[in-house]
């Protein structure tokens, strides 16, 4: 399939004539400012993304058991997924089953991979596990989805989320709650083993996966298994360290702001609003931005931010959000 510019791909999603997962953008290499972004932050974070990872597996374990697969939301849920599996196997000498499987907005999950993975794995629990948590969109779209599911094939799969980072408070487990930088955020396929965004089109017929491209031509520039491997390193430090592993209380307070910036900025649709770290850096990187607020113009960990909107052109407006340290607002098309 042909891969479009961001401004082309913008249009036909604002317009109506095309779903996000009918169509692809076009992936580069990494930019310097982005690969340096990518290496600071990972220099930066890498020791608190393995304690957080280390809460959210011991939960994990802790609640679901240790007769488990684990199903990552592709792709911001893969690494995270990969993490998980390998903290939980120098914690536990466990190797646990790991997937990555499609969710889109609007369309569900990959029924045809999910039915694959309940039938080489009869009788382990699954755990979806996603990277982060913006206003809480897949989150919803993966509880219809469950209920759906079950429903048409009588099963009993659960719909709880594990994410490392959940601003929003929609997800059952979390390796924290903290709206922090993860590094995997900075960058496309090469750092998700150079697979592509899940689609899903008219050439994906019932009863067949979704679909992903593979980028060939960015393997000298994949950072992925340098990612996880520079991680794993910090497990060391946080194995023996005692951490809470109750099941999170989910009170969906990242909505609450979502409603409030709705009102205040006047948008007229709602996914347009991007909250979060992670979120607010994917609007910079492949969306055309309107504009960015941030909690506090001086936060260090929003340097990225600041750095991507200059890039840009894009203005940033201090403004007072609770549990989130930014939030992207994309920009109406004149086609829309």
């Amino acid at each position: 399939m042909k891969e479009l510019p961001t401004k082309e791909r913008e249009r036909l999603i604002q317009s109506g004539k095309k779903h996000y997962s009918e169509m692809l953008p076009i992936e580069y290499e990494p930019g310097e400012s982005y690969k340096k972004l990518f290496f600071s932050s990972l220099k930066k974070y890498k020791e608190k993304i393995a304690l957080f990872t280390g809460i959210l597996s011991e939960k994990i374990v802790s609640i679901k058991g240790k007769d488990i697969v684990l199903v990552s939301l592709a792709r911001a849920g893969t690494p995270i997924g990969i993490l998980v599996k390998r903290y939980i196997k120098n914690k536990f000498n466990l190797s646990i089953p790991h997937y990555s499987i499609s969710i889109i907005r609007d369309r569900g999950i990959d029924e045809v991979a999910l039915n694959k993975i309940i039938k080489e794995h009869t009788n382990s629990k699954i755990v979806f596990i996603d990277g982060w948590t913006g206003k809480g969109t897949i989150k919803a779209v993966l509880k219809n989805a469950c209920n759906d599911f079950n429903l048409k094939y009588k099963t009993d799969i659960s719909d709880e989320l594990a994410v490392l980072a959940d601003p929003c408070g929609c997800a059952e487990m979390s390796g924290t709650k903290e709206d922090f930088l993860i590094p995997s955020s900075c960058l496309n396929s090469v750092v998700s083993g150079l697979v592509s965004r899940t689609v899903l089109n008219d050439f994906i017929k019932e009863n067949e996966y979704h679909g992903a491209k593979f980028y060939k031509n960015l393997k000298e520039f994949d950072l992925s298994n340098y990612y996880i491997d520079e991680i794993e390193k910090e497990f060391i430090k946080v194995l023996n360290l005692k951490k809470n592993l109750s099941r999170d209380e989910v009170n969906w307070n990242g909505k609450k702001e979502v409603d409030r910036i709705e009102k205040e900025f006047k948008v007229t649709n709602r996914n347009f609003i991007k909250p979060g770290i992670g979120e607010t850096t994917r609007v910079l990187l492949r969306r055309i931005p309107d504009i960015i607020l941030v909690n506090n113009y001086k936060d260090e960990d929003l340097e990225h931010i600041f750095i991507l909107a200059k890039e840009k052109k894009v203005k940033v407006i201090e403004y007072p959000l609770r549990g989130y340290k930014c939030c992207g607002i994309i920009k109406k098309t004149g086609d829309a």
